[in-house]
């Protein structure tokens, strides 16, 4: 075993540091000037506006006046904490070509620092083994040097499936990986890239040879993709075969693996000891650590008809891992996934950074590695640098983004703003990390020249130790260990279910356990020791993935994300409470985090004030309603307002911000009030927090009108969709009685009522609009036409309306004393 010290490369005749990010900000000066005057604007408005409600307390019904200023209050208080923290919107922009002069050596070298890739799933059937295997084949694919990264697959299911698709991608690894490094091929997932149309395309000089390169990777794939789907039948079989052997021993049916051994993960058939929450820890190099040197393939033949004589055909390590489980101890789910990576890769690799993907995300950018890197490395703040986040992006979306997945207004607004602070909090794939930060270690301005190393808090392994004292001092490892017995038990050890108990695993040190959030949460706990991070975006998406276009599932992935934040404010990583490592405004930022979904108690409450129309007396929310209204329309115009600048310096559109009302309006009458509820349940009874759900990747990926977005447009009802259900047809059943009463009132209402109800109706409709999206998902495949709105919503109106009106008549023909 050989180690490594990594050195921060510096050069100049005058040893002036070269800096590999470049930091922009986005908007210019005028517009950062008058953003600022529009949020101050709006601050004096909503405290005018607040205090004209209070002054002038007079309505038709005192609790609901009440209700409504707490609302505004709270309201104004969450916009606040959201708005604040963008005062200074930061751009950075990695500089690779100065990275590239400074690391890349002559001789075909590399002085950038050792990396490990971790890559995480929880079960082949809930997430394909294709889209892992396109996730694994991506990464070993990278334009980063080969022999100085490894990649890591988790397998939580311990399924031998898996780790027979990791062979199977290694060998045809050998071909894919020098195909790209050939060719400079974009996107380096086989899938991704065979599906893209222009995937033929090449302007090199050797068109020809390419094209017949191409036709041959192809037909290798759609092999690999047919032994992948063959995979479970084939060791279903080589399983029965050896059983059948083993009949009269009266031991247990096994998985055996191609070797002639007992899988000691989960068995096809799971006894006590092999059940998919019950067996040893596994680890499997699968490819071993490259040499220093590149090595050239071979010139095309008939065995090799694609010519690698001038490419470097090196593949990166590769291993598979599944942590041992057993059912008494907490799995402590991906936090403790993504913890036994850590510390076996300490063992084998002990890169000084790492980074973590979900196993339906491809790196789509070849150069995202790199362009991480260059945070790290850069002379002015990368020694403080914790991790670099990504920010994520879908290929599975429709155009429209129905259900606002692409979700801008977030990444590429909010996280923006936060590389002018402490930096960006950590959104749980697509982030690189220091070793050192995730170990619990503070950054070098807060750190103590003795760091005490001992068992109690990172676990009785001596090799994993020995591992720590190496990261403190930048080594890494450069080859294989020698995998004697004591070695592999060491392996075995650090991934076993019980390692965790009685250490600082999963609190100070590691990923955080106990919480669904626990990506925000971890971020949260390496601010709070002084560490920044950074917001990295590349003109070519770093990562892409795939997100859950069915509504169902995209409000359970929404419940998961809001539950584990009130689940962090109610524990002992407030923000309220974080030292004074912690930037003002960066707690700020956590804070809102925190609270924005109690923000669906108040809206519920105003989505069912337009109803009114349905009660035969006027009742107003605020007297006069008239200069209420006005008021309420100028504040929400003002966040309109300050919306164009947001979305000019952000470079997101208007589409994306208007899904992002849409969806959170969507959103606050289903999971929020749900999460909410959850929680105060949880305070009283003390029950457990938000159950993880793995979000399903398995959808179908075309109909029969062969239709890719086909899961989009299933109807999967659920409670939680009943609040919104019942707002929509409140709200259009209103509009309808609105229409009816005019018709019937005209003549009778003053001048004031004609404006109230004009005013009123202006409530209803804005409604309808931003729960759009949800109308749709109800409508199933009808919804194909979203503009079949259009005429759905005008006959409901007018049918509702003459309903009302022959209801109304015959009330008055034959019960007037009734009439309504």
């Amino acid at each position: 075993m050989v180690g490594e010290i990594f050195e921060l490369p510096t050069v100049g005749e005058n040893e002036w540091s070269v800096f590999y990010v470049r930091g922009e900000t986005r908007p210019n000066l005028v517009q950062v000037v008058i953003n600022r005057i529009l949020i101050l604007l709006r601050i004096v408005g909503v405290i005018l506006f607040i205090a004209w409600r209070i002054k002038h307390n007079k309505s038709d019904v005192m609790w609901f006046w009440v209700t409504s200023v707490v609302a505004d209050v709270w309201f104004s208080f969450s916009w606040l904490l959201y708005q604040l923290p963008k005062f200074n919107p930061i751009k950075m922009i990695p500089d690779l070509t100065a990275l590239g002069e400074q690391c890349d050596l002559p001789n075909g070298g590399s002085t950038l620092p050792n990396i490990d890739v971790f890559v995480t799933t929880a079960d082949p059937i809930d997430e394909p083994v294709l889209c892992t295997m396109n996730c694994v084949l991506s990464i070993l694919a990278t334009d980063y040097p080969v022999d100085r990264y490894s990649c890591y697959l988790s397998d939580d299911s311990g399924a031998l499936v898996l780790y027979e698709a990791l062979e199977e991608v290694a060998s045809f690894a050998a071909l894919w990986v020098p195909f790209c490094r050939k060719y400079s091929i974009e996107p380096r997932a086989p899938e991704n890239y065979f599906q893209r149309e222009e995937a033929t395309d090449y302007t090199g000089m050797t068109t020809g040879e390419f094209i017949n390169d191409f036709r041959h990777v192809q037909r290798m794939y759609e092999e690999l993709k047919m032994r992948l789907k063959s995979l479970p039948c084939t060791i279903k079989e080589r399983s029965e075969f050896y059983n059948n052997m083993e009949a009269n021993k009266g031991r247990p049916k096994a998985t055996w693996m191609a070797n002639g051994k007992q899988w000691p993960g989960t068995w096809i058939q799971p006894t006590a000891n092999h059940s998919k929450e019950h067996h040893e820890g596994i680890v499997q190099i699968v490819q071993d650590h490259p040499g220093p040197k590149p090595h050239h393939g071979l010139r095309a033949s008939d065995i090799h008809p694609v010519n690698f004589s001038d490419v470097d055909t090196r593949l990166p390590m590769l291993v598979y891992v599944a942590r041992g489980k057993n059912p008494c101890y907490d799995h402590n789910k991906k936090a403790g996934n993504l913890n036994a990576q850590l510390r076996v890769s300490a063992l084998l690799t002990n890169a000084p950074f790492v980074i973590n993907f979900d196993c339906d995300h491809h790196i789509n950018n070849s150069l995202a590695l790199r362009a991480a890197m260059c945070f790290f490395l850069d002379p002015r703040e990368g020694d403080n640098t914790a991790f670099v986040q990504f920010p994520q992006r879908f290929e599975n979306v429709d155009p429209t983004d129905r259900y606002g997945n692409h979700n801008r207004v977030f990444f590429d607004g909010a996280m923006y703003a936060l590389n002018g602070l402490q930096g960006p909090s950590y959104l749980g794939t697509g982030c690189m990390f220091r070793r050192l930060a995730l170990y619990g270690i503070d950054p070098p301005r807060w750190r103590p020249d003795d760091i005490p190393i001992d068992s109690s808090k990172y676990g009785n392994s001596l090799p994993f130790l020995k591992s720590l004292l190496e990261a403190l001092k930048q080594q890494c490892h450069t080859t294989t260990p020698t995998l004697n017995e004591s070695f592999l038990d060491e392996m075995t050890k650090v991934v076993s279910s019980s390692y965790d108990i009685g250490t600082d695993w999963g609190r100070g040190v590691g990923h955080v356990y106990k919480i669904a959030t626990e990506d925000m949460v971890t971020g949260f706990r390496i601010h709070r020791h002084g560490w920044r991070s950074m917001y990295c975006t590349m003109e070519v998406d770093a990562f892409r993935g795939t997100a859950p276009i069915n509504l169902t599932e995209r409000l359970f992935q929404i419940i998961r994300w809001a539950g584990g934040s009130l689940e962090m404010f109610f524990s002992h990583n407030n923000p309220l409470l974080a030292g004074r490592r912690l930037h003002p405004m960066q707690r700020a930022v956590y804070l809102n985090y925190n609270i924005y979904p109690y923000a669906s108690l108040f809206i519920m409450f105003y989505a069912f004030c337009p109803v009114m129309w349905l009660i035969p007396d006027e009742i107003l929310i605020q007297r006069p309603f008239i200069k209420y209204v006005l008021y309420l329309i100028i504040i929400i115009a003002l966040i309109h307002i300050i919306g164009v600048f947001e979305i000019k310096w952000a470079g997101i559109t208007w589409l994306d911000w208007w899904r992002n009302d849409q969806f959170f309006m969507v959103a606050s009458l289903s999971a929020y009030p749900i999460v909410v509820l959850h929680m105060a349940v949880k305070l009283l009874t003390r029950e457990k927090g938000i159950h993880f759900r793995v979000t399903s990747k398995q959808t179908r990926t075309k109909d029969q009108d062969n239709n890719k977005y086909a899961d989009m447009y299933e109807v999967r009802w659920v409670p939680m969709m009943i609040p919104a259900a019942a707002v929509l047809f409140f709200n259009t059943m209103a509009i309808g009685v609105a229409f009816g009463k005019t018709f019937v009132y005209s003549e009778e209402w003053s001048p004031q009522q004609q404006t109230h109800a004009a005013l009123g109706l202006l409530f209803n409709l804005w409604i309808l609009v931003l729960l759009q999206p949800f109308a749709l998902a109800i409508l199933g495949r009808w919804s194909k036409r979203p503009s079949i709105l259009f005429v759905l919503f005008p006959v409901a109106f007018v049918i509702i309306a003459l309903l009302y009106v022959g209801v109304h008549y015959l009330t008055v023909k034959c019960f007037p004393f009734m009439a309504i």
